[in-house]
């Protein structure tokens, strides 16, 4: 096996679950997952390892989601999103089918940048070092970022009881 398929293999399901989460679609997720695996390995000799290798990869499902999204755009002409958009527990309900796609729907109409900070802590599984990393803040602002994030989708959860 060779290091660019066990990369694969180890993160796999984290970058599908982070493109699940920006896309709110299965079908695009995968085609997201699949262009980022195609894009990193075409790019893996400019990989520095400055960052953790699940934050890169993760950054180029980011930037392919975008692109889709003003490609859509030009070609639909809807608008593109500004940035990829109690008693309940969000860990326990994920394990769940049934509302861990209530929680996609509901992560899917929540503005920016709570829904991307969401998904890389949740599904990429990122520190709040590395989420911080991404956005050029603070491990803090990640923190709070999060948090505020998660007391939103339990209102939205608690609300659609």
């Amino acid at each position: 096996m060779t290091d660019f398929e066990q990369v694969y293999e180890q993160y796999y399901r984290a970058v599908y679950l982070y493109a699940l989460g920006i896309s709110g679609s299965e079908s695009l997720a995968e085609d997201i997952t699949a262009d980022t695996f195609f894009k990193a390995l075409k790019n893996i000799d400019k990989f520095r390892g400055s960052c953790d290798i699940r934050v890169w990869l993760c950054q180029i499902a980011k930037n392919t989601f975008y692109n889709h999204c003003k490609k859509q755009n030009r070609m639909t002409g809807e608008e593109v999103p500004e940035d990829v958009s109690s008693g309940i527990s969000i860990e326990d309900s994920l394990s769940d089918d049934e509302s861990a796609m209530r929680i996609h729907e509901y992560l899917h109409s929540m503005e920016e940048p709570y829904k991307e900070v969401f998904s890389l802590r949740v599904f990429g599984e990122l520190s709040f070092r590395q989420i911080g990393g991404i956005f050029n803040k603070s491990e803090s602002w990640a923190r709070v970022t999060y948090h505020r994030a998660r007391l939103r989708l339990i209102d939205k959860m608690e609300a659609g009881k």
